[in-house]
């Protein structure tokens, strides 16, 4: 079965969701309170992690963990992929991206790191994946530095407000 990652701002999320078909969902915001799983998704199958979209830590904001990063992937690692997965943040820029990212080389560990930064710059031209979740990774993953290089080097998105909605096919 393949598996599909659909990455969107929260703006589209509604959106999104309708579109894809998705039955589960990752929301990757700030520690603004609870967010509730959207009509139509059961608890179970919504993972809320609420950390900052921040690189280093600062005083007062919460820096992206080995805990979050963890999640992310047990909670891919669960799905049965009879529909697609959506991730989204506030922008869909930064957290979402990295999370895709993650899932996809937790699930498909042979994936190529290049291609995979490349594919998802092709996507998505103004994604700038979190590296702080992508550094936390790829010591996770054992990648040896290739994932966390490979994303280093697609470099910065272009400034946006927000991201395109993309979708990721794992095959």
């Amino acid at each position: 079965m393949k598996k599909i990652i659909y990455v969107c701002p929260l703006s589209r999320f509604e959106e999104t969701l309708a579109l894809s078909g998705a039955k589960r969902v990752i929301s990757l915001l700030s520690n603004d309170g609870p967010f509730e799983p959207p009509q139509g998704i059961s608890a179970d199958n919504h993972l809320h992690l609420q950390f900052n979209d921040i690189t280093a830590d600062r005083a007062g904001l919460t820096s992206p963990s080995k805990q979050h990063v963890l999640s992310l992937i047990e909670f891919a690692r669960q799905w049965n992929w009879s529909t697609p997965l959506l991730i989204h943040c506030w922008a869909g820029i930064s957290r979402s991206p990295a999370a895709a990212a993650i899932i996809a080389l937790a699930l498909e560990p042979s994936f190529n790191d290049q291609q995979l930064a490349k594919k998802m710059r092709g996507l998505s031209a103004e994604i700038t994946p979190n590296i702080k979740m992508i550094e936390i990774a790829d010591d996770f993953l054992n990648r040896e530095g290739l994932f966390l290089s490979a994303f280093r080097a697609i470099g910065r998105g272009k400034d946006a407000f927000e991201g395109t909605v993309f979708r990721l096919e794992l095959d």
